[in-house]
């Protein structure tokens, strides 16, 4: 179902990798540095993952360190977090973004909630993996974009990659982290490929390293700002381009790649050059991350707005069958329709 990997490192520290050999190589690294890493979740070892992410992990590192659960989210996130209780530091794979709902529970009741409770004794290094967002034609519960959920509960971290650059390095900084973090994939990116430095991160300067929760312009622009993370960032790009070429708009593009916490430094910088913000996201808007940066960027840069912050989204219906999801999903000509309504004010 997905790109095949086979679990061994590249020859050469830079390589041209798909997003989802560039999360295996990630993993590969991040266990022969650390033997408390395991990887947990269904069909993880032998298959490798219904999207081929571990695939010649279990081959590596044995059946202790790679295991194939049961059909039981909620047992692969408690059994997690007893895990990390005792040293180790799980991966849990979710294999679908509308599957993690039977973990819920544990995940914001427990995860987030021991190292406080314990008043920092305890701490717990989960890392659960969940393939999220739509455009890969899916069932029911196969393309959700669950982010806020998790946003809104203190002490999970939120991050999710858009590039194979951003899925090598911080999948390994998630993995390292001493907290909780809830690390979402773009599914309908997992097959894009680009340059990756695969230098594993204990061996990577840390001047080399982008911070897990620092956000980047990906593309500099003088115009209007747009914002996105994940799946939405290669669409937001593909809108900037055509800006260019057809309207003469100079459209600045940033990249999120944390959401929890938020890094949006430098999406103020940019509104108070540019005057006018979009935000993207495949989620609804209803009390959604876009709602969150429109208010904060809004207090923080008013008197720079040339027009309301505007949002392209999902729509606040659930997901639709495959056959609408293409009217469901934010595209160019969205975007483009609301960087024209910003210049209409």
């Amino acid at each position: 179902m997905g790109p095949a990997t086979d679990g061994e490192p590249p020859a050469s520290p830079r390589q041209t990798l798909t997003l989802a050999k560039a999360l295996n190589t990630g993993l590969l690294s991040a266990m022969a540095a650390d033997p408390k890493v395991v990887i947990m979740g269904e069909d993880v070892g032998k298959l490798g993952g219904v999207f081929r992410i571990t695939d010649g992990l279990q081959a590596r590192f044995g059946e202790d360190r790679v295991i194939d659960t049961p059909l039981a989210e909620s047992a692969i996130v408690g059994t997690a977090i007893g895990l990390a209780m005792r040293g180790f530091r799980p991966v849990c794979e979710i294999q679908f973004d509308g599957f993690v709902y039977p973990a819920f529970d544990q995940i914001v009741s427990q995860l987030a909630k021991l190292h406080y409770r314990s008043a920092g004794r305890i701490r717990l290094p989960v890392t659960i993996r969940i393939p999220y967002g739509g455009g890969i034609g899916a069932v029911e519960h196969h393309s959700e974009s669950p982010e806020a959920y998790f946003c809104h509960t203190a002490g999970l971290r939120v991050v999710t990659c858009s590039s194979p650059a951003d899925a090598h390095l911080m999948i390994q900084q998630a993995v390292a982290s001493d907290d909780p973090v809830i690390f979402l994939e773009p599914k309908r990116r997992y097959w894009e490929k680009g340059e990756v430095d695969t230098t594993p991160l204990a061996s990577m300067p840390g001047q080399e390293q982008l911070a897990l929760h620092t956000a980047r312009v990906v593309r500099p622009g003088a115009d209007a700002t747009l914002v996105a993370y994940g799946p939405m960032i290669r669409t937001c790009l593909d809108a900037a381009q055509v800006a260019a070429e057809d309207d003469d708009r100079s459209l600045e593009v940033i990249d999120l790649r944390s959401l929890s916490p938020l890094d949006l430094d430098p999406v103020v910088e940019s509104v108070r050059r540019t005057g006018r913000l979009v935000v993207v996201h495949e989620a609804p808007s209803n009390v959604s991350l876009s709602s969150e940066i429109a208010a904060r960027v809004t207090e923080q840069a008013f008197y720079h707005l040339e027009s309301p912050v505007l949002r392209v989204t999902g729509f606040d219906t659930p997901y639709p069958p495959a056959r609408l999801e293409d009217h469901y999903l934010p595209d160019v000509d969205r975007i483009l329709d609301a960087v024209d309504r910003s210049f209409g004010y």
